[in-house]
């Protein structure tokens, strides 16, 4: 990867479905937040729909396959294309900067917790894009590696933990986007925006223990765990991020943020 005298950002975001694509509040706050970031030379995205150890990453070549890894929508998401470039030199920088074992699944595609908010972010698909695995759900571990990530920010290489900051699906009644949130789902985002404000990483690593309606904000935790490495991303983690999106969707949390 070729250097660059810019920093790139280093993001978490609510992902949320395919149905996305057709709110225009959602796709206008995506489209929006990417206008005033300046073009990354390649994404790095550790999506929660794929858990995987040891370390992998997608597959590197252009026109990168989609995996429809959702159920019961509408039969034209399951159309969706997006032809990004492959990105064969970012992965290979990774393999070289992490002090761990790193596969690759070169017959991967992107799953939709990648390529849902791309297709609004970087419509054009015209930015190389490379999926790593999330290989633990343990918070210092996620936190290390994005440490090691961190210094592709300076060669122009944006890193993306999607997710989801509240994921209750099992416990949500009301399936319309514009659902009232539940007390749960709230509870659990003010938490965590308030943890985040002060930069209180080590409680936010503790938030088995310490957030409130974790069990039905996050039954499984796939969907807060690439929020550690955004986190550890960052080039000073005890900075507030910088909230970009806001609110709920279908009741559950959207708050997405860039760090420092």
């Amino acid at each position: 990867m070729s250097s660059t005298s810019t920093k790139a950002p280093a993001l978490y975001i609510g992902h949320g479905a395919p149905p996305l694509l057709d709110d225009p509040i959602w796709s206008g706050e995506l489209a929006e937040w990417s206008e005033k970031l300046e073009k990354p030379k390649a994404i790095l995205i550790v999506s929660a729909h794929w858990e995987s150890a040891p370390l992998t990453l997608s597959s590197t070549e252009n026109d990168t396959p989609l995996i429809y890894d959702f159920g019961g929508f509408a039969p034209k998401y399951y159309n969706i294309q997006y032809r990004s470039p492959g990105a064969p030199e970012l992965a290979a920088r990774i393999k070289a900067i992490m002090d761990e074992p790193v596969t690759e699944q070169p017959r991967r595609g992107l799953d939709h917790g990648a390529y849902i908010p791309l297709m609004k972010m970087y419509p054009d698909a015209d930015i190389p894009v490379l999926q790593m695995s999330i290989p633990t759900h343990d918070p210092e571990k996620l936190f290390a590696i994005g440490q090691k990530l961190a210094p592709l920010r300076d060669e122009g290489v944006m890193i993306i933990g999607s997710g989801f900051l509240t994921h209750g699906l099992p416990y949500l009644k009301e399936f319309r986007i514009d659902a009232t949130p539940p007390g749960w789902s709230v509870e659990f985002d003010l938490w965590a925006k308030e943890v985040l404000d002060r930069g209180a990483i080590d409680e936010l690593m503790n938030y088995k223990s310490l957030a409130p309606g974790l069990p039905y904000a996050h039954p499984t935790v796939e969907h807060f765990a690439p929020i550690f490495i955004t986190l550890g991303a960052s080039s000073n983690p005890d900075d507030a991020p910088a909230t970009a999106i806001d609110g709920y969707w279908m009741g559950l949390s959207k708050r997405s943020f860039q760090v420092a």
